[in-house]
């Protein structure tokens, strides 16, 4: 993290720290990528998968399991791990009520993943459901279709596993 980022500050005056979590490209057979539409959000809001890590959990593990509860996949082989972890701040509006007020954003691991099933296998309804649609779509226009505060993030991904969607 530079030290040019701005912090979010409690109302004591200290920072509010990161939640961690881990974010997965799953990158199809022609190199397409994996996004689905957020439920919570007003107006069209895609992401690729993403999720916290538990208390005690590898960023690994959590990668495996956001990736099952999110999208039902379990067919998929591991290409890649971010060099480092990647962090996203919240809109103040946000950053007060997600998570209970006690993060100023996330920072993330990324993995990527090629997807070695049948379209079949990808459930978006799962137990606790956080996406009403889901396609594949080229890679290059993912920060395209986030929320504007992850753009910055998503083009670090992008940057970093762009020779794997070919």
């Amino acid at each position: 993290m530079g030290k040019d980022k701005a912090k979010k500050k409690t109302k004591d005056g200290a920072a509010l720290p990161y939640r961690r979590g881990v974010g997965i490209a799953l990158f199809n057979r022609t190199g397409q990528v994996f996004v689905a539409q957020r439920l919570d959000s007003p107006g069209p809001a895609w992401q690729m998968p993403q999720g916290g890590i538990d208390k005690g959990e590898a960023p690994l593990d959590a990668a495996w399991r956001e990736l099952q509860e999110e999208t039902g996949v379990t067919s998929a082989a591991l290409l890649a791990e971010s060099k480092g972890w990647l962090s996203y701040d919240l809109p103040p509006e946000l950053a007060a009520t997600l998570w209970k007020g006690k993060y100023r954003g996330q920072e993330q691991k990324w993995y990527a993943f090629r997807f070695t099933g049948d379209e079949s296998e990808i459930d978006i309804e799962g137990e606790h459901p956080e996406f009403s649609a889901w396609k594949w779509v080229d890679f290059r226009q993912v920060p395209n279709l986030i929320v504007p505060f992850k753009r910055v993030l998503y083009d670090k991904v992008v940057l970093e596993f762009g020779h794997l969607a070919s």
